[in-house]
């Protein structure tokens, strides 16, 4: 795991914690992109990144970008100050794979950790209103999203919502094997592989 953020207190306090779970181990904390970057890929391979948006030089945004490159296979989560519709939706697009608030208390940040790693996207209550403000209200995507089933809609409209499938299950009364099946058939008719890709293409597609 890596953990950029250039408020030093904010940082300690963070590495700190996660480095006393058994799940995880910190390989590098950083101040800003930059810096992180400059770590060699060969000593350095996390499979979660914990980014701040708001850092000195270049913005934890424009980092989401240069984080897939050198590391493909991680997940990107930023952890921010920012809850408006226009850092969300860029971050999201670009790339993260989730969305925390600076408020979020660090159990729950651990747990989304725990969360992204078994497929799961992890949002801020707040930051997921937003995204559902955005996305409910919208015509559906011009061509594959027009099959969608209406159950299949509210399926998505969860994974939105950051729920896992036995979430989803107990919310719409249903199986977890049947939120599965509904879930494969999303990805076909999008044309994606992940959660964190369909909620990209109905976010990217404004639907």
């Amino acid at each position: 795991m890596a953990i950029i953020e250039d408020v030093e207190v904010i940082r300690k306090s963070i590495t700190a914690f996660l480095d006393a779970q058994e799940e995880f181990k910190v390989l590098a904390s950083c101040g800003s992109v930059e810096s992180f970057l400059e770590l060699s890929p060969d000593e350095v391979q996390p499979d979660v990144i914990l980014s701040d948006i708001g850092l000195p030089g270049m913005n934890g945004i424009e980092g989401i970008k240069l984080f897939k490159q050198r590391f493909p296979n991680a997940e990107i989560i930023m952890l921010t100050v920012f809850q408006d519709e226009e850092h969300i939706f860029k971050a999201l697009c670009a790339g993260a794979t989730g969305y925390l608030l600076k408020s979020t208390p660090l159990q729950q940040i651990k747990e989304s950790i725990v969360n992204i790693t078994m497929g799961e996207v992890p949002m801020s209550k707040a930051v997921a209103r937003k995204v559902l403000e955005h996305f409910k209200p919208k015509k559906v995507y011009g061509t594959k999203e027009d099959e969608l089933t209406a159950r299949e809609k509210q399926v998505l409209q969860n994974m939105v919502e950051g729920l896992s499938y036995k979430m989803i299950a107990a919310r719409l009364d249903t199986s977890v094997e049947t939120v599965r099946t509904q879930i494969k058939s999303i990805y076909k008719k999008l044309h994606v592989n992940s959660k964190a890709e369909a909620i990209r293409i109905a976010m990217h597609n404004k639907l």
